[in-house]
């Protein structure tokens, strides 16, 4: 059987959620997976899914595949289905609290199907789904983009916490593209500084770093620093953020520069962030509203490159 080729395979669980605003609850789909592959797809782009979950739950797949043949879904059945429950506490929905509701277990290299991808988005989103051995097989087939939330976010009992990635050395050695946010950089560098906690990741391989933060994301490349903001009308889809905006910007990548990769990630996450669920839009509104932006919006002539920053540390 020949192998399926696509542009992008996304790797991680697929999330049953509860999400919990102001005391108010409700049961949502989530992961790496669900916002980053209907963001890609969206974008007119051929993706394939591998994902674990309790087979009783496969239903929840169909949003996936109502997108159309341009994705590609590939379900392990597990005895669990993944989950978290995300409490939020302010009104800009950037503080919250997280705890595991199920885990769907680790993926194993021999259960991987044929898949050929130009970018291999490894989306955990939590510690023990994805082990050094399946990157080190993925990067030997493509370009690697590895999201260190599903690294650093480790089940301890009831609790989710932050932990170092004790292998990072080894791992991040096989990594591409690297997405973090302000408390996952911190976790794995000590810095508190963006600037010289992405210097600290970037001297580990990574040859690009995603970073995002309350006001928009900050993107490394080539030794320059580009950023851009995010600019929602109101916030009210903030569960999704981070895997909208990375893959947002790998399938803008694909066919272009780092700095209008990191404009096109910012408009397309300021547009998701304005409803609940995935990004629902289209190429077109997205591309409107970095016109909307202006076109320097990204470039921070100000900030000084990874390069100098790491001839520094």
């Amino acid at each position: 059987m020949d192998s399926l080729i696509v542009d992008v395979a996304v790797i991680g669980h697929f999330a049953r959620d509860r999400i919990i605003v102001r005391g108010e609850e409700r049961v949502s789909s989530g992961g790496s997976v669900y916002y980053g592959a209907i963001a890609l797809r969206r974008m007119g782009l051929k993706v394939a899914v591998v994902t674990r979950l309790r087979q009783d739950d496969f239903g929840l797949l169909n949003e996936l595949k109502d997108e159309g043949e341009g994705i590609v879904v590939f379900a392990q059945p597990a005895e669990q289905t993944s989950g978290i429950e995300n409490t939020y506490f302010t009104e800009d929905m950037d503080r919250r609290v997280c705890k595991p509701l199920g885990f769907a277990g680790p993926f194993r290299i021999e259960d991987l199907p044929d898949i050929q991808a130009r970018t291999f988005l490894v989306g955990p989103i939590m510690a023990g789904e994805v082990d050094i051995p399946l990157i080190r097989m993925l990067s030997a087939k493509g370009t690697v983009a590895l999201d260190a939330q599903g690294f650093v976010r480790v089940r301890e009992g009831a609790e989710l916490v932050f932990r170092d990635w004790p292998q990072k050395q080894e791992g991040l050695a096989l990594v591409d593209v690297l997405k973090v946010d302000t408390a996952e950089a911190e976790v794995l560098t000590g810095q508190t500084d963006v600037y010289q906690a992405m210097s600290e990741l970037a001297a580990y391989g990574p040859r690009e770093i995603v970073l995002t933060r309350p006001q928009g994301v900050l993107v490394y490349a080539g030794g320059e620093c580009y950023q851009a903001p995010f600019t929602p009308k109101e916030v009210r889809g903030r569960t999704g953020r981070g895997d909208t905006c990375f893959a947002g910007y790998l399938g803008r990548r694909l066919t272009a520069d780092s700095e209008e990769a990191c404009r096109f990630a910012a408009a397309m996450t300021s547009l998701k962030l304005e409803q609940p669920g995935p990004f629902r839009g289209t190429i077109e509104d997205v591309e409107r509203a970095v016109k909307r932006e202006g076109g320097s919006q990204c470039l921070e002539s100000r900030l000084p490159s990874v390069t100098s920053l790491l001839s520094r540390s």
